[in-house]
């Protein structure tokens, strides 16, 4: 620095001499005599609480000027040269303003609550003593006689005066420095030191002008209103502006609130939950210009005369709610009119609601949007009940957990669905306070379409999986009495079983009948664990009463009157025909539920929700709530949301709509479709995988379990290919949608399949997999009787060794693969077994590692081209075996493979393989195998029946 830089800080050190000499005086002759004037009254005493804050910062500010006097003395003293870095005002001035705002700040507050009309009040020896000193010492400052003008001015002026004097010798201090990064600091330092000018006065003049608000105020008003940090920044009186009709006589501004005043009574509203809406189409008189005022639970309108005056309202309305919102005045206060940003109308805040309505008495916490929840938030009510979660325009809505206490137990019912409007619809998870689970969907807050309730607790505890309507149960579903070991599969009302029911016991009875509010009525079929069969009346415990007819495993029949008197036991009245002494399959295999439950009429609940979802025209918020049955827990779901919209889980495929939507034109050919749907199937977060999820659980809930039973084999087998087709049709849909949405038309159908030949080649295989292990259960009940009898023949000719099981089963001899018998030391080639044939016996017992039909039959092709090159390797040519060399050949690799559920295998296959293989090479070599499993059954039973005449004789 040079010379005139040298001379401007000697300047600067004289004006912090003199104005440290000023506080020390003020401090002396104010401060202190004032400090020990304590008041004993209730405001005297707050209002003394805020002079020592006063006094602390008037310490402070008088210890910061020291500072920087006792540096620029001490520079001044030596010959080392002068840098900013010595000027505590430039290089500290941060600090230097902070210090004068909030001593100003804490000033004004004082002057708001008249704190010097009463501290020149008081009645302390200290005052008295000290008020002629005073007195003369306040003339060196102002000619006002008023005391408490006069200290008023005596602690503001000459701190004002001060930062003046500043702001003069840093401009010639700028004036003399150079270009660089010194003078570009000093003149930063300039401009704050005035801005801090402007925001000094602002700040005196605002509590002067809310100082006079309060004197004109009456008491009522005052003590509710009126505290230290308030301060008014437009009055209607001043500046003319009026409420709705009847609403207000005067409207206050604050700072914080905004006050309309009528008669004796007021509202108030915190300015951090006000918005202010200028494009206001409400009615007014001719030449009125209005505002809307949006509130959370009250939306009114302010007119002005003309549209200078609403634009000015306007402006300072939104400066001072911005201000509020957050949490600190500018700097200046205000700048020029039209400057400063409009407030955000999204923001975070917590309030209580008052008025009437859903909401009366909560307090919410979270997001708000023009006057109303909207995002993220939390409300609880006095109660004890609580919703967190997502709102939209002030209601709930997206995913919400709601807890709701139940009376007189200190137990809660948990709500974790998503809400639509204000009431739960969708998927959802409830879990009562009565140790009960619900997992389902939901509408207007009651639970509707398919569900599942679950209570888990050790007293009585069930399961329901079905259908819901108004919150109870209603239509189609199952029900499992875990204590009783029951399963009932049917229709209800009300909560009721009422309708045709099936119910099938842990014991394996099963029995289908009528019911009415859960009573049985009328006649019904009561299957019995030892294959007879009665059709007619039986009560609750399954004791037959009344006309009845009982069908025996072997073909007996006893028909009459049924009764079982106290003590009596059994008793019947009729007739017992003998004539028919044989097993009458339609008997021990009947099968239930085909009528009276059409399969199109079952599970509607989870179709219906997936349709809703292609209606809405699959929009991506109502994906998480149209089904969720693959979020196993509460918690699974919770966190589910948190992540609706973005990419989540570990699979490697986006599943977001418009990527499906995408994918699914991209992927019309048959192989790519093939693969495309595998994927959606397996993945949890496609729509299709997710319907698949929902059709498995409602198949357990049926045939798992109680549910295996062999009489439900046609319900299960029909259901399965029902789902099929389903998704097929879900497909299409989904594709329509995307083809509609890119203005393309679906392509026709070239191979001329139906829509049922497409669900089975496609879906059925692909979705098989979910369904085998409960549908191979009820094949292997189905067929128990044939396998066990088959299994036997197997035993049988297990006992042969190959050469002797080849004659038996009258294979020729030049087709003995005599060359793979590889002798040992002592062995003779008539005594070895399982040599034969045997990459045809390996290539076969295959058959029961995969579920799907149409690889079990490429099995079954490749096993017989097994044999058929055995063959050719032993005749040394080429061999096509004819059918009478065929099934002599088969029988023995099946012989040899020893499957063990064959009868089901064969009957799975011919259920579920594909229509356009029935007459073709597949259907012949099933037929075939077929052959071989009957003939190796007779074999058993023609050994059985020889062995009873034996036993017989």
């Amino acid at each position: 620095m040079d010379m005139c830089a040298a001379e401007a800080t000697a300047s600067l050190l004289q004006v912090e001499e003199t104005f440290s000499a000023c506080l020390a005086r003020i401090d002396a002759l104010i401060l202190k005599p004032l400090l020990q004037a304590e008041p004993s009254d209730q405001k005297g005493k707050e209002n003394f609480k805020l002079f020592l804050l006063l006094n602390d910062l008037f310490q402070a500010l008088w210890n910061l000027t020291e500072e920087n006097y006792r540096i620029l003395k001490q520079k001044c003293s030596t010959s080392e040269s002068f840098c900013i870095q010595d000027i505590y005002t430039v290089w500290k001035g941060d600090l230097f303003l902070s210090l004068y705002i909030r001593y100003f700040v804490t000033f004004a507050n004082y002057v708001v609550v008249h704190g010097f009309e009463h501290a020149t009040k008081s009645k302390s020896e200290a005052w008295k003593d000290h008020k002629a000193v005073l007195k003369q010492f306040l003339t060196d400052f102002t000619s006002e006689t008023s005391m408490s003008l006069a200290l008023y001015t005596v602690l503001h002026k000459p701190i004002r005066d001060h930062i003046e004097q500043y702001i003069v010798l840093l401009t010639k201090l700028h004036e003399v420095l150079k270009e660089g990064s010194e003078k570009t600091v000093v003149s930063s330092a300039i401009k704050e030191y005035v801005k801090l000018q402007s925001f000094i006065s602002q700040v005196l003049d605002e509590a002067c002008f809310t100082k006079s608000l309060w004197k004109s105020l009456g008491y009522k008003f005052t003590d509710m209103l009126c505290v230290p940090e308030r301060r008014l920044l437009e009055d209607s009186k001043n500046l003319p502006i009026s409420a709705s009709t009847n609403r207000s006589d005067r409207i206050l501004l604050f700072d914080d609130v905004l006050v309309l005043i009528q008669g004796n009574s007021f509202q108030s509203f915190d300015l951090k939950l006000v918005w202010v809406d200028e494009n206001c189409r409400e009615k007014s008189a001719p030449g009125m210009y209005g505002l809307r005022i949006i509130t959370p639970e009250e939306t009114f309108f302010l007119f002005a005369k003309d549209p200078q005056m609403k634009a000015v309202w306007q402006w300072k309305l939104n400066q001072a709610v911005r201000q509020a919102l957050n949490g600190k005045r500018d700097f200046p206060l205000w700048g020029k009119t039209g400057e400063g940003t409009e407030p955000p109308s999204c923001r975070f805040f917590t309030y209580v609601f008052r008025l009437e309505g859903k909401f009366k008495n909560a307090s919410y916490e979270g997001e708000w949007h023009w006057g109303k929840p909207h995002g993220k938030g939390t409300l609880k009510w006095r109660d004890g009940r609580n919703h967190v979660g997502d709102f939209k325009e002030g209601l709930e809505h997206g995913f919400g957990i709601c807890l709701v206490p139940r009376q007189s137990e200190d137990r809660y019912d948990c709500y974790k669905c998503h809400w639509y409007e204000g009431k739960m619809r969708g998927y959802g998870i409830c879990e009562y306070g009565n140790d009960m689970v619900y997992k389902g969907y939901f509408k207007d807050n009651v639970r509707q379409g398919f569900g599942i309730l679950e209570k888990f607790s050790a007293e009585h505890p069930f399961k329901y999986t079905g259908q819901w309507e108004n919150d109870k149960k209603n239509g189609y579903g199952v029900w499992e009495d875990k204590d009783r070991g029951e399963r009932y599969i049917g229709t209800w009302l009300d909560d009721h079983k009422h309708g045709q029911g099936i119910v099938v016991t842990q014991s394996g009875v099963c029995y289908q009948r009528t019911f009415h509010a859960d009573k049985m009525v009328g006649s019904g079929i009561l299957l019995l664990e030892d294959d007879s069969v009665y059709e007619g009346n039986f009560t609750e415990d399954l004791t037959f009463v009344g006309k009845g007819k009982l069908s025996f495993a072997n073909g007996f029949i006893l028909e009459g009157t049924f009764t079982n008197k106290s003590g009596q036991g059994l008793q019947m009245h009729g007739t017992l025909n003998t004539s028919n002494e044989q097993l009458d399959d339609r008997i021990t295999k009947a099968q239930l539920g085909l009528e009276e439950f059409p399969v199109e009429k079952r599970w509607k609940g989870i179709y219906d929700q997936f349709l809703e979802f292609i209606h809405s025209g699959c929009k991506e918020e109502t994906e998480e709530s149209f089904t969720g049955f693959h979020i196993q827990t509460s918690k699974e779901l919770r966190k589910s949301q948190e992540y609706l919209f973005c990419q989540r889980g570990t699979e490697d495929v986006s599943w977001k709509i418009e990527d499906i939507l995408e994918d699914l034109v991209q992927h019309q050919g048959l192989k790519s479709l093939q693969t495309y749907l595998e994927k959606a199937l397996k993945s949890s977060l496609h729509p299709l995988g997710k319907l698949l999820k929902a059709l498995a659980i409602a198949f357990q809930a049926t045939y798992s379990g109680i549910g295996a039973n062999r009489h439900l084999l046609t319900m299960a087998q029909e259901e399965v290919k029902y789902y099929a087709k389903k998704i097929w049709e879900f497909y299409q849909g989904l594709l329509h949608l995307a083809l509609e949405q890119k203005g393309q038309l679906p392509a026709k159908c070239m191979d001329g399949d139906t829509s049922d030949q497409k669900a089975c080649n496609v879906v059925l295989p692909l979705i098989l997999p979910c369904f085998y292990p409960e549908l191979f259960m009820l094949y292997m009940l189905y067929h128990e009787r044939e396998d066990d009898l088959y299994c036997q023949g197997i035993m049988d000719l297990s006992l042969f060794p190959d050469i002797k099981l080849l004659e038996f089963l009258d294979v020729q001899k030049h087709l003995w693969p005599l060359k793979d018998l590889t002798l040992t030391t002592n062995q003779r080639q008539s005594l070895i077994k399982d040599k034969c044939f045997l990459s045809a016996t390996e290539c076969l017992q295959k058959l029961i590692t995969t579920v799907d039909p149409r690889e079990k039959l490429v099995i079954l092709q490749k096993t017989y081209e097994e044999i058929e090159s055995t063959v050719s390797r032993v005749v040394d040519k080429d061999y096509k075996l004819p059918m009478d060399d065929l099934l002599p050949l088969l029988m023995y690799v099946v012989s040899r493979a020893k499957i063990q559920h064959l009868g089901a295998e064969i009957h799975l296959i011919r259920d579920l393989m594909e229509p356009t293989n029935r007459g073709g090479l597949y259907d012949f070599l099933l037929t075939a195998l077929e052959s071989c499993y009957e003939h190796i059954r007779r074999i058993r039973l023609h050994q059985r029946e020889n062995c009873h005449v034996t036993h017989s004789s």
